[in-house]
């Protein structure tokens, strides 16, 4: 549980750790949009019912997610649980960026930035490795999503049911 607004620098941690989070919004604060499936929020004083049956929610919600969320290591490796990929300079800072937002979306302009510090990329040069990154993510069980007139979400790719199961 998470005081809104007073404590937003731990809310930052948490969701960097893929953490859920119950923030409880102080009377006369504006509730914040939750950042992704493992946030919710509820205005205090609240009665411990309702607190329960939320914190009861991001409880499940956090289960069917898993636990596994991936990780880039400054040694170039993006790591999901016991697999991992070798990653480019490049794919490695975009990765970064996205699995530091992971569920959410990070803007185009915030990619650029993230892949090319030293300044712009080529015209199609972020769709390019963008596509190249989708390919190596894949046998991760990872899926960038483009978010139309938005940017990107690294997420967990959806598994495919077969006639077995």
């Amino acid at each position: 549980m998470v005081r809104w607004p007073g404590e937003e620098d731990r809310l930052h941690r948490l969701r960097i750790e893929g953490r859920p989070r119950l923030l409880l919004v102080e009377t006369g604060a504006a509730p914040p949009l939750p950042a992704d499936e493992l946030e919710d929020w509820i205005r205090v004083p609240a009665q411990e019912v309702d607190m329960m049956a939320r914190l009861a929610g991001l409880e499940r919600r956090s289960r069917e997610n898993g636990a596994v969320r991936p990780e880039v290591g400054e040694d170039g490796v993006l790591r999901m649980g016991r697999n991992w990929v070798s990653l480019p300079p490049v794919d490695h800072r975009l990765a970064t960026a996205l699995v530091e937002r992971f569920g959410a979306v990070v803007s185009r302009d915030a990619l650029a930035r993230a892949g090319w510090p030293e300044g712009s990329p080529a015209r199609n040069a972020l769709d390019v490795h963008v596509l190249r990154l989708r390919r190596r993510l894949d046998p991760l069980g990872l899926a960038i999503r483009t978010v139309r007139s938005r940017g990107y979400a690294l997420e967990q790719a959806e598994r495919q049911h077969t006639a077995e199961g």
